[in-house]
């Protein structure tokens, strides 16, 4: 369950990277025993930061009907002892050279984030091919490991943010779809009943090299690491592909355009409006979508932010976004907090803000300052390795090129008013939207 993973805490190193101009031709990318390793070379000096990632995460358990709590725990048991050596000798060696390596489950996949220096390069790919290669699956740590888990998802109860995503992708995305989401209920009863045996099964059906993807940013020379690769993962075998051929979420008339998640005793209130929009990243409009709703929800120069935050005082935090599209079709959301006493005024407000968008479009001087936000927004944050790695990973898994790192600025640039304002129409439905709210809901 990808929200309560920790993630790796990865300095921001900050490195521009060789050339802002054809980027894409400093990409060495090389597939090695099913691997696809990609290299990126930056101005920073001696340090490396790793991404990679395999197709482990929770919607194949979902869609094999499996324990839906065996993804997380599978991943939770790669760096807790492999049949080589224990995990407090694993962590003395990551610790002794100041390296860092975590592994984390989304919704579709095991995600591999590791920090460290140039010279440690070697040793840092040998501990993840062998957490990845040969864990040992102890039921002494599997056991903590399961405790672990279901504490986390008690507390995910009574997260707030928690209970809100989950309501709102098990409303808008149906059963049997990947971006689907258990409820926490259903993990929690899966993580006391999931049995370690469920767990080898698991990792023996997902777990191996085929659709993996390594990034490596910073200082790197390729050739020493596609050799050092090479030796670490050689002769093994296994993996399956991503689940990119689902059937798209049908926007059908809800029974119920609002769900509410009472939560009593909570400060604020999240209110979550939106829809699924049967778009994957790579579709045509998909770009268009993206950034005539960054006009409409994103930072403090959108339009939500102007009128319910500045001008009415009703909010801290309000946005939109496209979201969950890098395998399958996504959703369109948009996202609130607000006091108990002012709910009501705020979901007015923003959905009248909503309808208006919607209607009228957006004007040709916020598309362009919008635009020249959104490419301004890219170049910083591929400024530091990992941003830059992370980048590569998502653009990757997203189905394009790496030359998608030069193309995204200037298709943003030629993307156009009309395109924007059809893609609006076309693809949203405001009268259908999904209303979640959650938290301690006013008495009506």
């Amino acid at each position: 369950m990808k929200s309560l993973m920790v993630a790796a805490s990865i300095t921001l190193l900050t490195a521009a990277p060789l050339a802002w101009g054809g980027m894409a031709e400093h990409v060495d990318r090389k597939k090695i025993d099913g691997i696809d390793v990609i290299g990126y070379p930056t101005t920073i000096k001696d340090v490396v930061t790793i991404m990679g990632a395999l197709p482990a995460g929770d919607a194949f358990a979902a869609a094999d009907h499996d324990n839906v709590a065996v993804a997380t725990l599978t991943a939770m048991m790669l760096d807790r002892g492999t049949t080589k050596e224990d995990k407090f000798d694993i962590a003395k060696k990551l610790e002794g050279v100041g390296a860092s390596l975590r592994f984390n489950v989304q919704d579709q996949a095991l995600q591999i984030q590791a920090r460290c220096l140039k010279l440690d390069l070697p040793l840092v790919i040998d501990l993840i091919a062998e957490q990845l290669r040969m864990p040992a699956f102890s039921q002494g740590e599997f056991a903590k490991a399961r405790q672990q888990f279901i504490g986390q998802l008690k507390n995910a109860m009574d997260n707030v943010q928690e209970r809100s995503a989950e309501a709102f992708k098990r409303a808008v995305f149906p059963l049997g779809h990947p971006n689907h989401e258990p409820s926490i209920d259903e993990y929690l009863t899966a993580a006391q009943t999931l049995t370690l045996d469920e767990v080898r099964a698991f990792y023996r059906k997902y777990y191996g090299p085929d659709h993996m993807t390594l990034v490596l940013v910073g200082d790197v020379n390729m050739s020493r690491i596609q050799g050092t690769v090479a030796n670490a993962f050689r002769g093994w075998k296994g993996g399956v592909d991503y689940l990119r051929d689902a059937k798209p979420a049908n926007l059908t008339e809800p029974q119920d355009h609002t769900i509410a998640v009472e939560m009593p005793g909570k400060t604020s209130i999240i209110l979550a409006i939106g829809q699924s929009t049967g778009l994957r990243y790579k579709d045509p409009d998909t770009l268009a979508l993206m950034v005539g709703t960054a006009v409409l929800g994103s930072g403090f120069t959108g339009r939500l932010m102007h009128a319910v935050r500045d001008n009415e005082g009703l909010t801290y935090s309000i946005s939109a976004a496209v979201n969950n599209n890098t395998f399958t079709d996504g959703s369109w959301q948009v996202l609130a907090s607000f006091a108990p006493q002012l709910l009501d005024r705020g979901t007015a407000s923003t959905q009248r803000e909503l309808q208006h968008w919607w209607a009228d479009g957006v004007s040709d001087e916020e598309l362009a300052a919008r635009k020249t936000n959104l490419i301004g927004t890219y170049q910083v944050g591929l400024a530091d390795t990992s941003g830059m790695a992370r980048t590569l990973l998502s653009t990757v898994l997203r189905g394009r090129d790496v030359t998608w790192l030069d193309q995204y600025p200037k298709a943003v640039d030629a993307v156009t008013l009309l395109q924007v304002n059809t893609a609006i129409k076309q693809h949203l439905r405001p009268e259908m939207m999904i209303v979640v709210k959650t938290g301690s809901l006013p008495k009506t």
